[in-house]
């Protein structure tokens, strides 16, 4: 790899990341992205690490997309913690964050110009619950792809339904990318980091475990077939105050559909729970004998 200059340059215009990406690229340095919505945890801070070992120059972009908040979302809520992310990703060496306005990412208005479409899999599970997340994810990530031009982009495997969308719009589209894919990372009792966690009290913490149990309760059951492995992380979830059980499915990842009875092989348990008001979701590999 090519020798990167020292500094981390915070950028709010189009035009000026592509200028800094346009000038790295003239001195034969490879770029990598990080897309992100800011309130960076050590999830997202391992996906810059990743980036760091692959490319010369790492772009991470903050942006609250508003496209993928639906009308009763958190939008306004959303935790938003800029100078502190900043703060992280110049210590991790982060060439260039890519922090726009939403009028520059939309200048038509955010519901006013080009979208892009997720498909049938995105309608499902996390976009049966969200309805218009996955068209309003893609749109974005499509445009930061246009903007930065990355060799590639690292994305958390904590959002497995997302990973699997992008990873089908580059080929669709035939954009090129290369889609990196980081572990969940996850804290010492389980618990899948996520900005999201920071709604919950003590209790709800603690009650938010339920996500990870019923995934470990899947995995054991999952050589007695799909159907024993449905059963056995649903019932994980018991009668545990306050937590709502959303969806609790298995796909294939090659398609991201529902697996049949007769499924075999490695297989992709998807979960999502309110607990409280806060949404978590979670996700494990298994393999069914």
């Amino acid at each position: 790899m090519t020798e990167v200059a020292a500094g981390t340059r915070t950028v709010t215009t189009i035009a000026e990341l592509r200028a800094l990406v346009a000038g790295r690229r003239a001195d034969g340095a490879s770029v990598a992205l990080v897309p992100t919505m800011g309130a960076l945890h050590d999830g997202h801070l391992a996906l810059v690490r990743r980036a760091r070992e692959l490319a010369d120059v790492v772009v991470v972009s903050i942006f609250v997309n508003p496209l993928q908040f639906g009308p009763n979302e958190d939008l306004e809520r959303y935790p938003r913690t800029f100078e502190t992310d900043v703060a992280a990703l110049a210590g991790l060496g982060v060439d260039a964050v890519f922090a726009p306005g939403v009028d520059e990412m939309y200048p038509r208005g955010a519901d006013g110009g080009t979208t892009v479409h997720a498909g049938p899999i995105g309608a499902r599970y996390e976009g049966a619950s969200r309805p218009g997340h996955f068209d309003g994810m893609l749109t974005v990530v499509a445009k930061l792809f246009g903007i930065a031009q990355p060799d590639l982009a690292v994305f958390g495997q904590k959002d497995a339904q997302q990973v699997f969308l992008v990873s089908r719009m580059v080929v669709d589209l035939d954009l090129p990318v290369r889609i990196e894919t980081v572990p969940t990372v996850r804290e010492p009792d389980g618990l899948a980091l996520s900005s999201r966690n920071r709604y919950l009290g003590p209790d709800q913490r603690q009650a938010a475990l339920v996500l990870v149990e019923s995934l470990r309760a899947a995995e054991a059951a999952a050589g007695d077939g799909p159907s024993e492995l449905l059963a056995e992380g649903v019932a994980a979830f018991g009668d545990h105050d306050g937590v709502s059980l959303d969806y609790f499915v298995v796909v294939d990842p090659e398609t991201f559909l529902p697996v049949g009875d007769d499924f075999r092989g490695r297989a992709l348990v998807l979960v999502a729970a309110f607990v409280g008001s806060t949404r978590l979701i979670d996700n494990a590999y298994v393999d069914i004998g």
